[in-house]
């Protein structure tokens, strides 16, 4: 397992927080990053509402991503339908395609927490 490189992910549509080994040999999680999205303005037309909504969403995934070097593993936790959205999105990323992905949903906890409950799916 320690050619493995193992991220937990929490996420929300606007807020996430990446756990990860912090070095290579690494077997101990740490919280690696918190990353907030950014704030969507309303806008009258629907249509460039719809498309600024789906560029801060990309921008928002690509930042965790960046994160997520050399994964092997990604587990994805957190509220609503955002993790579902940043697992295809991960599929569909050159980068993580043999990426193992998995899922499940979680309310916010501090990030002792969230190391403890991302080491335990591993």
């Amino acid at each position: 397992m320690s050619n493995q490189k193992q991220f937990g992910v929490w996420m929300d549509n606007h807020q996430a927080a990446v756990v990860g080994n912090d070095n290579a040999e690494g077997e101990t999680l740490t919280v690696l990053a918190h990353i907030k999205g950014e704030d969507i303005s309303p806008n009258s037309s629907e249509k460039n509402s719809n498309n600024h909504e789906k560029t801060v969403q990309a921008k928002f995934f690509k930042e965790i991503a960046s994160h997520l070097v050399n994964a092997t593993h990604v587990h994805v936790t957190g509220t609503g339908q955002a993790q579902e959205q940043f697992i295809h999105y991960l599929e569909s990323t050159p980068q993580f395609k043999n990426s193992k992905t998995e899922e499940s949903t979680s309310n916010k906890m501090s990030d002792e927490k969230l190391v403890e409950f991302i080491t335990n799916k591993f």
